[in-house]
């Protein structure tokens, strides 16, 4: 309906020859990178100059959002918008984004990469940008999926959880028609997600960024997800190591609680070890056991 002005861009396919051990065989895909918004994004400002790359696959200097869209060839008509961590300061796209996408993608999902701004990046819109473009980004695929999923990764699991909770709240004025679709999704899954930036979970970098380090109790509130889950928010898939030196452990037993309380569907795993940025999990570690939940989690009706 409203799709070509937006899939332009360079398509290619790509063999995947396996970044996890769950992958039992090579997949092939189509890759189309698209930008999120037709003009400037909402409120303008932001950096010039090409995106950064860092040593570790990381991405910064974010001057154009956009979507990497993934096609498997026989897609199941489920599309995942995945959201890499990383602080709100840069995103984690080859450690967390892109092996998520990858091993979506062959299990027939069509995954969808999102590359946010960042609001340390002299964006007018400020904290809300990350969640501008999330809605956005969802209102695209509700052009061409049937089902939409989230899943997002510690920073990037705060920013899905938002998206997941506030998908009636106006982060920018509609920009054109496609802004007149809904941005409510199905599920969403949160690993090692920053969930509360309340006291005393004040000392992420997503507070920082988001609020400043003297924020007020108020504000602190205000970007806190558990603050807004009702009972007619979508089911949670919760992932977390209880040694987690980043992100502190009581952040998905606080979200479990509040779904608890108010009836939302809401599946968790928490393992002993496996620190902060384990991704799908390193090979023959307890961590790595969650993506084999994930999926029959996807599946479930």
């Amino acid at each position: 309906m409203y799709r070509r002005q937006f899939l332009t861009g360079c398509v290619t396919t790509g063999m995947i020859a396996g970044v996890h051990t769950a992958f039992a065989a090579r997949s092939q895909y189509t890759e189309k990178t698209i930008r999120l918004w037709p003009d400037k994004p909402p409120g303008g400002g932001g950096p010039v100059g090409e995106m950064t790359l860092s040593m570790k696959g990381a991405v910064s200097n974010v001057a154009v959002p956009t979507l990497t869209i993934l096609t498997p060839p026989n897609p199941n008509g489920h599309g995942v918008l995945i959201a890499g961590g990383g602080g709100y300061k840069r995103i984690a796209i080859r450690l967390e984004s892109r092996p998520a996408a990858e091993w979506l993608v062959a299990r027939g999902y069509t995954a969808y990469i999102l590359t946010y701004r960042l609001p340390d990046e002299g964006w007018k819109a400020d904290a809300l940008a990350p969640l501008q473009d999330a809605q956005r980004a969802i209102r695209i695929m509700k052009q061409r999926e049937k089902k939409i999923s989230l899943l997002g990764f510690s920073s990037g699991g705060h920013l899905m959880g938002m998206a997941a909770v506030k998908s009636k709240f106006q982060s920018y004025e509609p920009q054109d028609e496609v802004d007149s679709l809904p941005a409510t999704v199905d599920k969403a899954a949160l690993i090692y997600p920053v969930i509360t930036i309340e006291k005393p979970y004040d000392t992420t970098s997503s507070h920082h960024v988001l609020v400043g380090r003297k924020a007020s109790d108020e504000k602190n509130a205000e970007w806190s997800i558990q603050n807004y889950v009702t009972p007619h928010s979508p089911p949670f898939f919760l992932v977390q190591a209880e040694n987690d030196p980043v992100v502190s452990p009581q952040n998905t037993l606080i979200m479990k609680e509040i779904c608890d309380r108010d009836h939302v569907p809401v599946t968790m795993y928490r393992y002993p070890k496996g620190g902060h940025g384990f991704a799908l999990g390193k090979p023959n570690t307890p961590a790595s056991e969650w993506p084999s939940h994930y999926e029959l989690w996807l599946q479930d009706k």
